[in-house]
């Protein structure tokens, strides 16, 4: 038995009952992946979750070689692969509230403080003080948490990323150059899953 299912919903109201709708969901909707696993890592005083590590088991594009010459004219920066990313889901005070929107960020360093890899996507910010912020909050397209990590497992295959600098811009603009400039004319933003 899911440890989420010895919950019964009937017993919550508001926002703990949203709680408790999120960790079912997300149980069942990875109970079968091998790729994707999620557990809480923080919890309110009734014991639901109120954050999340999600693992991806999944290869994805990590950053880019010649990093010292990102940018140049005629420089060439093919795709760093690695596999095993992991995001942090945080649940605000206000959430489920509109004002109070999940958090998902991607782990760019372990507990001793060393860099991990990272997401290189143009809806993932790779550069600056907000690395590993993902960009998946849009009102009109947010539904669950579980729609979202598996939306992010998408990003993560390159099967969905906006990298064209208009509305609703991407998270990170000089991966969405590179995207434009360097990963789809080159086709690296195609690999093997």
């Amino acid at each position: 038995m899911r440890e989420s299912d010895r919950y019964e919903i009937s017993q919550y109201k508001g926002r703990n009952r949203r709680l408790l709708y999120e960790w079912q969901q997300l149980d069942r909707r990875l109970e079968h992946r091998h790729d994707i696993t999620c557990h809480p890592v923080c919890r309110n005083k009734e014991g639901l979750p109120t954050a999340y590590l999600v693992d991806y088991q999944l290869k994805s594009i990590s950053g880019v070689e010649n990093m010292e010459h990102f940018g140049e004219p005629g420089a060439e920066n093919p795709p760093v692969f690695a596999k095993g990313f992991q995001m942090r889901i945080d649940l605000p005070d206000g959430y489920p509230s509109v004002d109070a929107a999940p958090a998902f960020r991607f782990l760019t360093h372990d507990e001793q403080g060393q860099p991990i890899p990272h997401p290189w996507h143009p809806n993932i910010r790779y550069f600056g003080d907000f690395a590993g912020r993902v960009c998946i909050n849009m009102p009109d397209t947010y539904t669950d948490l579980a729609w979202a990590v598996e939306r992010v497992a998408h990003y993560l295959r390159y099967e969905i990323y906006h990298a064209i600098s208009e509305p609703p811009y991407p998270e990170d603009l000089k991966v969405a150059a590179w995207v434009v400039r360097q990963g789809e004319p080159k086709e690296w933003t195609v690999f093997e899953k």
